[in-house]
């Protein structure tokens, strides 16, 4: 039983040895071949992966090849570029070595000709000394004197065609110069209406009776003293019938005292705290007229964006005359004549209608310092933010500065045509004869000048000068020295016409 048992235990035994013998051959067995396999794949990879690289190394080497070979022949026409530059260079240096040796030979032949040249110079100026010799022996003058005396023929020949050719110039210059300067003034005068009545600052205050007087001068004076002081004002109570006269620089103020004196003659109370009220709620009135009259004047002529102060500075202006003509009618006047010239011209009229509204707004600043009225118009216009080539027309129409644009000119002449215009303006009886005296003056300070008489209230000059004294071409001369002095010194309105008469009188008596 023991011995099955045992030989039992040691054929199980036998039979696991044997299994497991046989497991691990099978193992190894198969661990082989897949060793043999993986060999393979590795291998079958690795001919791949050298393929591969070969393929991309070929395409490379095929790639660098190009780019060497396009280097190459970029190389090749650069060299051929730079041997054709060179043999070009080589062909100019052989042409200027060519010409300086052409230019050397031609200097040894100009050295010769001036050799040579000199040589009949010294003759020649030999040959000269012996017939300038012979001239003067001929002659028995030097040839100095012969110079001057010719040079002064030729002078005076010169000086003669001179004069000719100006006055020819200057007729053709006026006849076409003047024919269209007319046709354009004449045509903006006649487009512009005006009136011919002159308005100017009330000085004198008509009553209705001289008692009156009495009641506004009150007791001890105090109602007159009271109104000269409210108003700024002098009043001037005299033996002058039914009228009583207001005196000051300001037109503004003279017009609030018209207008105060009226409502407290008709009101009746007069006493100086019925004279103060009146005097304010007048100035306040012309206050706001001041303002709505620069306001309807912009709008009628079709003025926007002013500054509120130049708007009322041009209300202003109704008070102010010039010369006795209006400011502000002139002023209006202005602005059309430039609106229509500059039209004519091609130029914006609108500009030109607000430069010569504007032009003489310096006569009507609420302070008066020293400068001329053109330069401080020119500074209020720059201080309210107006355009430059306005604010230069503004300060240039009186030529005191320089004109930078075509609106100056425009301005200046359109100021004149309305300050020139017949019945505009008035003129104080001495400065007139004063301005006629000194025309006259003028014209006889030159020599040779006889006679001289300002005709048609100045505007024309009539100058007699002596026959034997000055030549036909002189005249014409003297007459333009005239004209251009006049131009310099002296201040006119309008245009003077200067004539020059020379003549010759033969007299004779039968007995």
């Amino acid at each position: 039983m023991v011995a099955t048992i045992i030989t039992a235990i040691i054929s199980l035994l036998v039979g696991g040895v044997i299994t497991w013998f046989v497991l691990n051959y099978i193992t190894v067995s198969k661990s082989k071949q897949i060793i043999e396999e993986a060999h393979k794949e590795a291998e079958s990879i690795k001919k791949d992966k050298l393929l591969e690289v070969k393929e991309k190394f070929i395409s490379l080497k095929a790639d660098l090849e190009k780019q060497v070979s396009a280097r190459n022949s970029k190389i090749q026409s650069q060299e051929a570029k730079l041997k054709q530059r060179e043999m070009i260079i080589n062909q100019k240096q052989e042409e200027v070595h060519k010409k300086k040796s052409e230019l050397d030979t031609v200097r040894e032949n100009l050295d010769n000709q001036l050799e040579i040249v000199e040589k009949k110079k010294g003759e020649l100026d030999k040959v000269h000394k012996v017939e300038i010799e012979r001239l003067e022996a001929l002659s028995g003058l030097s040839a100095e004197e012969a110079k001057e005396r010719l040079a002064q023929s030729l002078k005076e020949e010169a000086q003669t065609s001179a004069a000719a050719f100006i006055n020819e110039v200057m007729e053709e210059a006026k006849m076409t110069a003047n024919k269209e300067a007319k046709k354009i003034v004449v045509q903006s005068i006649q487009r512009v209406a005006t009136e011919t009545a002159i308005e100017n600052a009330i000085s004198v205050f008509h009553i209705d009776s001289d008692e009156i007087k009495g009641r506004i001068i009150g007791r001890e004076g105090r109602n007159i003293r009271a109104l000269e002081a409210a108003t700024g004002i002098e009043i001037i109570v005299d033996d002058t019938p039914e009228a009583i006269i207001l005196s000051g620089f300001d037109p503004v103020r003279r017009e609030i005292a018209r207008l105060a004196l009226h409502q407290l003659v008709q009101d009746g109370r007069i006493h100086p705290a019925r004279i103060e009220e009146v005097v304010n709620k007048v100035r306040k009135q012309v206050e706001e007229e001041i303002i709505e009259t620069g306001k309807r004047t912009t709008i009628d002529l079709g003025i926007h964006g002013l500054h509120p102060e130049l708007i009322r500075m041009i209300g202003r202006m109704k008070y102010r005359s010039s010369y006795g003509q209006n400011l502000l009618q002139h002023s209006r006047e202005t602005a059309n004549l430039c609106a229509i010239m500059a039209s004519e011209l091609g130029l914006n009229p609108k500009k030109a209608k607000r430069a010569g509204l504007l032009h003489d707004i310096g006569k009507v600043p609420d302070d008066e310092p020293e400068l001329p009225h053109a330069i401080l118009g020119m500074k209020l216009a720059e201080k309210y933010k107006e355009k430059p080539d306005i604010a230069n027309a503004i300060g240039s129409h009186h030529d005191e500065t320089e004109m930078t644009s075509l609106l100056a000119p425009i301005v200046q002449v359109c100021d004149a045509i309305s300050g020139a215009r017949p019945g505009a303006r008035r003129e104080i009886v001495e400065a007139y004869i004063k301005r006629l005296n000194d025309l006259e003056q003028l014209a006889l300070s030159y020599p040779g000048v006889v006679k001289t008489y300002a005709i048609q209230a100045g505007r024309e000059l009539r100058v007699i000068v002596g026959a034997d004294r000055i030549t036909d071409v002189e005249t014409e001369n003297l007459s333009n020295e005239i004209a251009k002095k006049i131009q310099d010194e002296m201040t006119y309105p309008g245009q003077v016409k200067i004539t020059v008469i020379r003549e010759t009188r033969a007299v004779a008596f039968a007995k």
